[in-house]
Order: structure tokens, then sequence, then C-alpha cells
């Protein structure tokens, strides 16, 4: 049975109200990470023998980023309300589990993914943690899904096309985490770090949608999809350039040609949001002076 799909909100107040739940799941990351960020002022991040505070302190600050980005988001996915309840509340569950393994054993002086010498709690939680990962993953592809529905992209063409650019990054992104798993570490190679193509791939949730809602407010029809495309393009290719210095086993903080290309890839999406930014600052400070000219 068919269903028709409904617009996406317009106003940031629709989607505070529609996924408020993802929201407070996401400051909630947010408030653990203030916790862990103020634990590693005072004391330091190391706690013995493998708890590292400061790495749940990035953890629950990119995980509340995440959750915030799939908030803004969801309601443009065309699905019904019941299937983003499910999803929803499925996510916030695996979420505070998330939340509970990376904060409580790193204050525990343990390493949530890869005990050594843990007890059988620790080994407990660690293997709990893969299979919720695995399910994040899971979860999140049958929602990725959805937006490359030709339905959910005549609805909100140049939201979605954003979208279908970012979740593309956030396959990426789920790619390494899964590597890192096999790695049984975030290094490979001599030099090589994984957790910057891992993290670098969920941003695109926040840069390319934004590009395409700049597009929205500031371009004519006709150039938006030109730079929503180029948007997404160049931050993939950034995206592919980090993945593959890194397969390679080499430090992205290098003078060589794949960093340098991943740089100036990126550069250029941000250049285009910044643009999109001062286009929109322009048109609005144009609008307060049509305002006051006819309000004389």
């Amino acid at each position: 049975m068919n269903h028709r799909i409904q617009e996406g909100p317009t106003y940031i107040a629709d989607i505070l109200k529609q996924e408020k739940s993802l929201i407070v799941a996401g400051l909630l990351g947010f408030l653990l990470a203030g916790i862990c960020g103020i634990w590693v002022l005072i004391y330091g991040a190391s706690i013995g023998p493998e708890g590292n505070i400061g790495k749940a302190f990035s953890f629950n600050a990119a995980l509340g980023i995440f959750l915030f980005s799939t908030a803004v988001i969801l309601p443009f996915s065309g699905m019904g309300t019941r299937s983003k309840a499910w999803f929803r509340w499925s996510y916030i569950v695996l979420a505070l589990y998330s939340y509970f393994a990376e904060t409580v054993q790193n204050f525990r002086g343990v390493d949530p993914r890869f005990v050594r010498n843990g007890t059988g709690f620790d080994e407990a939680v660690s293997n709990i943690f893969v299979l919720v990962a695995l399910l994040l993953v899971l979860f999140y592809v049958i929602i990725a899904v959805q937006y490359f529905r030709s339905r959910v992209l005549n609805a909100n063409p140049e939201i979605v096309l954003g979208i279908r650019y970012a979740m593309i990054a956030v396959i990426f992104s789920f790619a390494a985490g899964i590597w890192i798993s096999v790695n049984t570490g975030r290094f490979t190679g001599a030099d090589g770090n994984i957790i910057w193509l891992h993290g670098f791939g969920f941003h695109a949730l926040q840069v390319v949608p934004f590009a395409a809602w700049l597009s929205m407010i500031t371009l004519n029809p006709a150039s938006r999809f030109i730079v929503i495309h180029l948007t997404g393009i160049t931050y993939l290719l950034g995206l592919m350039a980090i993945g593959w210095q890194t397969l390679l086993g080499y430090t992205l903080f290098e003078w060589s040609a794949l960093p340098i290309g991943a740089a100036f890839f990126f550069l250029v999406a941000f250049i285009l949001s910044a643009w999109m930014v001062g286009q929109a600052y322009v048109q609005h400070a144009n609008q307060r002076i049509n305002r006051s000219s006819h309000g004389r």
C-alpha cells in the first residue's frame, strides 16, 4: 500500500518538535562529554590500566552530534510514523548502551572494546558493545536506503540530494569502524590512523545537507543542484583520499599527494558553504534595508 510522503519540515522548530527524543539523547552525549572534558582538565586522561577519559570525551561528543544530525534529517526520510518510531527508539536504546559502555568502562580503567586482563563483566560489556555497534550500522543502512527512493527525492529534492551524499559518506565511516574492530585498534601500517576516515565520514551529515539547505535560500533553482553535487562529490573525494592514504599505512600529516588532495577537496566543500552563508547574510541585510526604506 502506497503512502503519500509528507513534506519535510521547513523550520528548525518543526524538527525539534518531531524528533525531540533523539535530540535529548544527543544532548546527553554533550553532557557526558562535558563531564569527561572537565575530568581530563583536572585529573588527566589516563586511568589505569587501560582507561582513557579523552577517548570517552570524543566518543560521547561524536555520538551526540551524530544523533542530533540524524534527528534533523529523519523527517525527510518519507518513513511512516510507526517506522520512524521503531528506528528512533531502537537507536536511542543502542546509543544509551554505547554511552554507558564507553564512559563507565573508561572510568573503571578498562578499554570498552578491546579488553585485556579484564573480568567477566568487562568481557560481557565488550561483547555486547560489538553487537550494539553492528546493530547501529544495520539500522542506519536501513534508514539510508529510504533517501534513495524516487518519491522521497521528489518531495524535497535539494535536501534529500544532500542527504544522499551524506549517507554514502556515513557508509565509509561505518566501514572504517568495522576496520578498526577487525584490526583491534585504530592504527594501521607504519603511521596510518583509521579514526580520521571514521570521523570525517560522519561529519558529512552536517556539511552536505547544510549546504543543500543554504542553496535553497540563496541560489536560483538552476544553480542549486550544481552546488549540491559539487559539495557532495568533493567531500566524497576527500574521504577517498584519506582512506587510500590510511590503507597505505601512512599518516595524513605529511606533504604528499593524497593528504594535500584530501585537504583541497574538503576546502572546496567548506568554501562553497561559506560562500552561501555570505550570500544569505547579504540577502538578509538587503531585505532589512528594503523594509526600513519602505517604512519611512
